[in-house]
C-alpha cells in the first residue's frame, strides 16, 4: 500500500494535493485497492461548486460503486477526462494520472484539517482489524 507524503487524506479515502492556486483530488491507494478493478468513473461538470464533504462523483468497480467526496470546498475547474476511456488508471496510478478533479478552493485552510500520510496509514490499519 502506498501512502503519498505529498497529499492530505480524509476518512472517506480521498486525497488532496495543493497545486498552485488549485487543489487536485483523487482516491487513495487504499480505496482503489479495496474497490478492485475500476470500470467506470463519473465526474462533475466543470464550473460546478461544491462544499467540503459533498459527493462529487462515483467510482464504479467490478465489486461496487462508491461515491467520492470533496476534501475541500470550491469550484471544479478541470476533470480528468482521460478516465472516461481509461478508468483503470485510477488503479494503476491513483496519485498521478488517476487523479479525478482539480478544484479552485473557496477556503484553502480546509486542507489543514485533513490527515497526513502517517495519520492516514494509522487510520487504515484500524479498518483492517
Amino acid at each position: 500500500m502506498t501512502f503519498d507524503e505529498s497529499v492530505k487524506y480524509q476518512e472517506s479515502h480521498e486525497w488532496a494535493r495543493k497545486d498552485g492556486d488549485h487543489v487536485v483530488v483523487g482516491i487513495s491507494d487504499y480505496a482503489q485497492d479495496s474497490l478492485g478493478d475500476v470500470v467506470y468513473v463519473e465526474l462533475p461538470e466543470v464550473g460546478t461548486t461544491h462544499k467540503k464533504g459533498d459527493a462529487f462523483g462515483v467510482v464504479e468497480s467490478v465489486k461496487a460503486a462508491s461515491d467520492v467526496y470533496l476534501p475541500v470546498s470550491g469550484e471544479v475547474v478541470e476533470i480528468n477526462s482521460a478516465l472516461e476511456d481509461e478508468p483503470a488508471t485510477v488503479n494503476e496510478a491513483p496519485f498521478a494520472d488517476g487523479w479525478l478533479v482539480r478544484i479552485k478552493p473557496s477556503d484553502a485552510s480546509e486542507l489543514d484539517a485533513l490527515m497526513s500520510a502517517s495519520e492516514y496509514e494509522e487510520f487504515t490499519k484500524g479498518l483492517d482489524d
